[in-house]
């Protein structure tokens, strides 16, 4: 009974530790995809509306809510492949730090 116990609370200090390093993973890859996003955003808003200033197909058929609509469209994909990218690039540097070394 007592074996149980000590592996019971080992086994719950684990399962803390890898949810903690979740949590971690996820907060790095959300501080990650929001700082592409705000990039992406400004590098996406300056072309749009310098264009539709400029040339006269744009001024005549992007209207505001075109243009908002390929700002956000831009900054969400943005946000959303290099948050997938940095949670996968933790995950698979913690999960080798991890591994036991292994001899041929």
């Amino acid at each position: 009974m007592a074996t149980s116990v000590a592996q019971s609370s080992s086994t719950l200090a684990s399962l803390d530790q890898k949810v903690a390093l979740a949590k971690r993973c996820s907060h790095e890859g959300v501080v990650a995809g929001a700082k592409a996003a705000i990039v992406a955003s400004i590098a996406t808003a300056i072309p749009t509306m310098a264009s539709v200033r400029m040339l006269p197909w744009a001024r005549a058929n992007l209207n505001h809510t075109a243009q908002a609509l390929i700002i956000t469209t831009v900054a969400g994909a943005a946000y959303f492949i290099v948050a997938d990218k940095t949670v996968l690039a933790t995950a698979r540097k913690n999960s080798f730090k991890h591994v036991p070394n292994m001899k041929p």
